[in-house]
């Protein structure tokens, strides 16, 4: 089968890119012929072993979309069976939208979250929202979502096409590991306004509250972005900045070695409709770290019901200082956490899983 895969861009750090490279890599080895279409962003060009990337310029920026002019006719000289769009970053969706029209060939769109932002990105998103999304879900023959539980309010109505299929994680990069201890609690994310709702500021709070508790507390925030400054100034106001350590973008093979350095692992999201899915809690699963999560994560109800971390509400700083404190004050409570977690993300979230239950989504639309 040849797939075509057109993400807005695929050389940065986040859950969208991740997604759409695993699962291309999966997909190859599986004998699929796939070709990835996206933007330059990091000036690279550059043929995967099992798959194969066009990237191309980027005349600017519009919110957080790479605007490439050369889309729309690179699109219609491609050669596929079937072509997989993603949102929440249009553009490269909607051209895709289009090509498949043309072509007669299925269209599938995982729908990561809603668009949204703010200022400048706020008034693209709202007007993309009340125009151009609605014809793009109707084009869809097939919408994936990684978790049913927080459904976008934009969906209604094409429920009849939804297939939930989770996000996945590489379980042989990452493992348990020994190693040196690096801190009792991992944070990671990207540090801008577009991912503000993955509850950093929630967590610097609580580890306020945690440190009353255990003086010694250690927070190891990973990813760089430009709210930094700002999320330095409330660890300095909550006054537990010497509990904390920024430590910068990780790369992909550092990964291992920061969720196995950690005690546990923590993300407070705070809005369900901008939280695609919380890959990280699954990384750390497979890592063999407990986890604690808001309920918003996509892997939260599996976590609850296996055992494999804490879930508590959004913006709770007291709930998830208890969730945190109960964790790492109970080792035997940690180590059954995290042995759970290990077994759940083998079982449930693997890329080889989640590429098969794409591939049957394609094979049923040929």
């Amino acid at each position: 089968m040849k797939i075509l895969q057109t993400p807005v861009r695929l050389f940065s750090t986040g859950g969208v890119e991740s997604y759409v490279s695993n699962l291309s890599r999966e997909l190859a080895e599986m004998g699929h012929d796939v070709r990835i279409v996206c933007a330059d962003s990091a000036g690279q060009r550059e043929m995967s072993g099992s798959f194969s990337i066009k990237t191309l310029w980027t005349a600017g920026m519009i919110a957080n979309t790479n605007i490439t002019p050369a889309l729309p006719l690179t699109l219609l000289k491609e050669d596929f069976d079937i072509v997989h769009a993603h949102l929440p970053t249009p553009w490269s969706a909607d051209w895709s939208a289009m090509t498949a029209r043309l072509k007669g060939r299925p269209l599938v769109l995982t729908y990561h979250s809603d668009i949204m932002g703010r200022g400048l990105a706020g008034h693209v998103a709202r007007a993309y929202n009340r125009t151009a999304l609605w014809p793009l879900l109707k084009a869809a023959d097939r919408i994936i979502v990684a978790r049913s539980r927080f459904i976008s309010h934009y969906l209604t109505g094409f429920q009849d096409k939804i297939e939930t299929i989770p996000m996945g994680v590489n379980i042989e990069a990452l493992r348990p590991l020994p190693g040196a201890r690096i801190g009792d609690i991992f944070f990671l994310s990207v540090l801008d306004e577009f991912h503000d709702f993955k509850g950093l500021d929630v967590l610097l709070r609580s580890i306020k509250i945690v440190k009353r508790q255990l003086p010694q507390v250690r927070l190891v925030v990973g990813g760089s972005g430009t709210l930094l400054d700002r999320y330095r100034h409330i660890a300095s106001a909550m006054g537990v900045a010497d509990n904390v350590d920024f430590v910068g973008h990780i790369s992909a093979g550092q990964l291992a070695d920061y969720y196995n350095g950690c005690g546990l692992f923590v993300l407070p999201s705070t809005d369900p409709q901008r939280e695609t899915f919380g890959i990280v809690l699954i990384e750390a699963l497979a890592c063999g770290r407990p986890v604690v999560a808001t309920e918003i994560a996509g892997a939260a109800d599996a976590i609850a019901e296996m055992g494999a971390g804490i879930i508590v509400k959004p913006d709770d700083d007291a709930a998830l200082a208890k969730a945190i404190i109960s964790i790492l004050e109970d080792e035997d409570l940690a180590s059954r956490m995290g042995r759970t977690g290990r077994r759940l993300a083998v079982e449930r979230y693997s890329w080889k899983s989640v590429a098969r239950r794409t591939e049957r989504v394609y094979r049923e639309l040929m």
